[in-house]
């Protein structure tokens, strides 16, 4: 790699390569990242995890460059000053085995001695995806490993087109609210004044939307109000503009931790027609 150099940090006119950097890396169910996406990622902000990122230093990105000045690759870290952490944001270079190498031991050098994690955060470069997805992303998650970091796997990550079939909707005695929330709209139902159940989603952008969560509480469980929570929520995201669905379950509980099996989510989530996308993992090194 004796040929290619870092430039420190990302100037503006970087911007269109790095914009190409990550349509390269672009999943389904994921909208293209935009200027404007991109400009909030180099501040440090995202309307994801917004409170992790408040507690960093501000990023530094910077890109790897040939001797013509083509950008090939870009990496972003920065450091918690709280803890002392560092991190390593995200990172895009066409899955190029010796270019994922060389940005991860620039940012571990940058960073120092310190403990590392990586791919923590969603950024605002997506819709919610915290985490590296390993299937599409082999290259640089080999690269993470070869530099000592450990993987956890942490979330799976779905899709479906809308809408999504014939799914129930819940009973007629239950009463349903629809609220603005600033993560989108959320989606209450009511019995005999008690919030039973809610589902939570986001306002489309660029024909996709998001189903952040559905939560039932346990007394109204087993009756199918989760299947028709799901329902309702689908049919809200299709009425907002959404042509397709996406979701992130969090099904890393331990053995017989019942509170956080998330066993029944994904069996109604397949059932749905949702279909696995890939799974999200973070690391640490």
């Amino acid at each position: 790699m004796s040929h290619l150099s870092v430039r420190p940090p990302c100037a503006p006119g970087d911007a269109a390569a790095v914009l190409d950097l990550i349509g390269a890396d672009l999943l389904p169910g994921q909208p293209p990242a935009t200027p404007a996406m991109l400009t909030e990622a180099l501040a440090g902000r995202s309307p994801v995890d917004s409170g992790w990122w408040a507690e960093l230093a501000a990023p530094v990105t910077e890109v790897i460059h040939d001797v013509a000045g083509t950008v090939l690759g870009v990496v972003s870290s920065a450091i918690r000053p709280g803890d002392g952490a560092g991190f390593l944001l995200w990172l895009h270079c066409r899955e190029d085995p010796p270019l994922a190498e060389a940005l991860i031991a620039h940012a571990l050098d940058r960073l120092g001695a310190r403990t590392v994690y990586a791919f923590e955060f969603a950024s605002a470069l997506t819709l919610g995806l915290e985490g590296l997805p390993v299937r599409h992303r082999p290259a640089t998650r080999r690269a993470l490993r070869d530099a000592g970091f450990t993987g956890r796997d942490l979330w799976r990550y779905m899709r479906a087109p809308l809408p999504v079939g014939d799914l129930p909707h819940p009973a007629a005695h239950l009463t349903l609210h629809e609220s603005e929330h600033p993560r989108g709209m959320s989606l209450e139902a009511w019995e005999d004044g008690t919030l039973v159940a809610e589902a939570m989603v986001g306002r489309p952008v660029a024909g996709i939307g998001v189903l952040w969560w559905i939560g039932v509480v346990p007394s109204a469980r087993g009756h199918g109000l989760g299947a028709g929570l799901l329902g309702r929520a689908m049919d809200l995201l299709a009425r907002l503009g959404a042509r397709e669905a996406i979701l992130y379950v969090d099904d890393d509980a331990p053995p017989g931790d019942a509170q956080r099996d998330r066993g029944a989510a994904n069996a109604l989530y397949d059932r749905a027609g949702f279909t696995e996308v890939d799974r999200l993992h973070s690391f640490s090194r």
